[in-house]
């Protein structure tokens, strides 16, 4: 790109050329003038000497007598400075001041003697051969009683006339180069004074663009610059408020697209990602940094997605859809497309949202699979005792003993109604409390919650032989809701005996890991295959649903434990190997 001059060299060599072309054009014009005046008064000098001498040679012309005239002109004129030639009307010399006036050549034919016949003067300025050098001749014709008696010419070299025109002009370009460096200072003065004005508004102008408009420029005294400073504040005023509008608009699009949970990514009919959200960033593994310029599928590498996106693009019209994504685990991510459009409605892109519906639909799959499970659990208890009834109604009430077993299957089937309506109770309350307030916190001893729990099923233990074995570090306390978490004892408890051969035992470890309080129940019960320690913990799940129903559970109580623990900010597992027992741990916060 070419080199760009600032304002005032711009200004400052055309002023200073105009400056010296103007004086050079004076100077010239002066000297012109002078030369003129010069020769004007050294011509009327010459003839009023021809005219101051004609009184003295008119007595000579009549007769002419040559010798005479010579003689005058040599002898008697010849101290005047000033070349005499007296020349007859036929144009012989007659007598001359430097010369043999008959050796002299004819002169009839001299410009200047022409002149003085037609116009009674005459002049001209030529170099002569005679004296080798410029002379100015001037003619004027000696007349008597209107006839023309001779002419006489004078004549004188112009090296006089050029030294008093050197002169001059030395004076005149001594002036003209004294004015020229005045008028130099004058200009850079006036340049100067014409671009800092510009100078002082391009600062200003690059401070705006630097984002600084607080700033404000001095309207300086001319008025053409005046109303530029005006325009420049009034635009920075101006450039501020669209600036701040846009940031405020821009911070509200940024933070509401930070605030969603939803992943968003805008792409255009090429499907190049123009933007992304922070939660599509995360969700994808990517960066707003990196992802602009890129291909969808580049980020994203899925088909059904592209499909999606596609289809919008092609047709217009909005795509929904279940995608499942399995990268380092499977996310089942609900994609809505949609055209995205410009003011003028023309079609820029698409607009794609991503929404993670993995545990909406586990939850939707678990609420099925629950109200399956209750519908079952309830029902099997309900059909023997609706077949119990009607067993009696038809005649069995007559027969006491086969009233009394199927009164016996009413009485334990209702018995198993209650126990599960009753559980399910609990584990509505405890989803209720599942965050637990600091008020209902007591801290409390672990042993002490493990002994009310072995009291309550002492006798059930006692029934199948099984001793309850408790070990480890006795003085652990935790914060914790009593009633809750002795609940969830009794439950892992009764759990371990219920499913633990007759007699041998079940252990109690207890122990604190760092912040952590953990309590090990260990039972020798058939043990879980590994496939079921999954869904160990959901409602209803039963690893042996014939043993479970005959032994009397009802499929909720490691729900609830579950439930329990996690309100108190801890987790529960657990490890399970076939005939060699299952060990559930719960932790809890120290």
């Amino acid at each position: 790109m070419k080199n760009k001059t600032r304002l005032l060299w711009r200004i400052y060599p055309s002023y200073l050329l105009i400056t010296v072309a103007c004086m050079v054009a004076a100077s010239g014009y002066t000297s012109s003038v002078w030369k003129s005046f010069f020769l004007e008064s050294t011509s009327r000098d010459l003839e009023i000497r021809s005219r101051l001498l004609s009184p003295y040679i008119e007595p000579l012309l009549n007769p002419v007598d040559v010798q005479a005239v010579d003689n005058l002109c040599k002898k008697q004129l010849g101290n005047i400075n000033t070349r005499l030639t007296i020349i007859l009307p036929n144009g012989t010399v007659i007598g001359d001041t430097e010369e043999n006036p008959s050796i002299m050549d004819n002169h009839l034919d001299r410009q200047e003697v022409k002149a003085a016949f037609l116009k009674g003067m005459g002049e001209s300025i030529r170099y002569s051969r005679t004296l080798d050098q410029d002379m100015m001749y001037v003619a004027v014709p000696l007349k008597k009683d209107g006839r023309i008696l001779a002419i006489i010419r004078t004549s004188v070299p112009l090296t006089a006339v050029k030294s008093a025109l050197y002169r001059v002009r030395m004076k005149v370009a001594l002036g003209a180069v004294v004015l020229a460096f005045l008028a130099a200072g004058v200009s850079l003065w006036i340049s100067k004074r014409i671009s800092r004005p510009m100078e002082q508004m391009r600062k200003g102008a690059e401070r705006f663009a630097q984002g600084d408009f607080g700033f404000q420029l001095v309207e300086p005294p001319i008025k053409e610059m005046a109303c530029l400073a005006r325009a420049l504040n009034k635009t920075a005023i101006e450039l501020k408020e669209h600036i701040d509008q846009i940031t405020k608009q821009s911070n509200d699009y940024q933070n509401v697209l930070s605030s969603m949970r939803e992943g968003l990514i805008a792409v255009n009919r090429d499907q190049i990602v123009l933007h992304l959200n922070p939660a599509a960033e995360k969700m994808f593994g990517t960066s707003q940094e990196d992802s602009p310029g890129r291909i969808l599928q580049e980020i994203i590498r899925n088909q059904k997605l592209n499909e999606l996106v596609l289809w919008t693009l092609k047709t217009g019209q909005p795509q929904e859809g279940d995608i499942l994504f399995a990268d380092q685990q499977e996310r089942l991510i609900n994609v809505h497309t949609t055209l995205l459009t410009d003011e003028e409605d023309l079609t820029n892109g698409a607009l794609v949202v991503f929404n993670d519906v993995t545990h909406l639909r586990r939850l939707e799959n678990l609420r099925k699979d629950f109200a399956a499970s209750v519908s079952h659990e309830i029902k099997t208890p309900l059909t023997a005792v609706k077949a119990s009834v009607e067993t009696l109604l038809s005649g069995a009430m007559d027969d006491a003993a086969q009233a009394r077993r199927f009164l016996s299957m009413i009485k334990n089937n209702t018995d198993r109604l209650e126990a599960i309506v009753e559980d399910l109770l609990q584990l509505a309350r405890i989803e209720k409390e599942k965050d637990i307030g600091e008020d209902q916190l007591e801290k409390v001893g672990v042993l002490d919650m493990i002994e009310s729990a072995k009291e309550a099923v002492s006798e059930k233990a006692r029934i199948k032989d099984i001793s309850i074995q408790v070990r480890g570090e006795e003085n652990l306390t935790v914060h914790v809701n009593p009633r809750l978490m002795e609940q969830a004892f009794l439950n892992l408890l009764d759990n371990a005996i219920q499913y633990a051969e007759p007699g041998t035992s079940v252990n109690i470890d207890l122990e604190k890991l760092d912040s952590l309080v953990l309590i090990h129940f260990k039972d020798q019960g058939p043990g879980i295959a590994k496939e079921h320690l999954p869904r160990l913990f959901e409602r209803f799940y039963r690893v042996d649903k014939a043993r479970s129903r005959k032994l009397g559970g009802t499929g909720l109580g490691l729900a609830i434990v579950k439930h329990i623990v996690g309100a108190h900010g801890g987790r529960v597992t657990v490890e399970s190997t076939m005939r060699q027992g299952s060990l559930f741990t719960i932790h809890l916060p120290a």
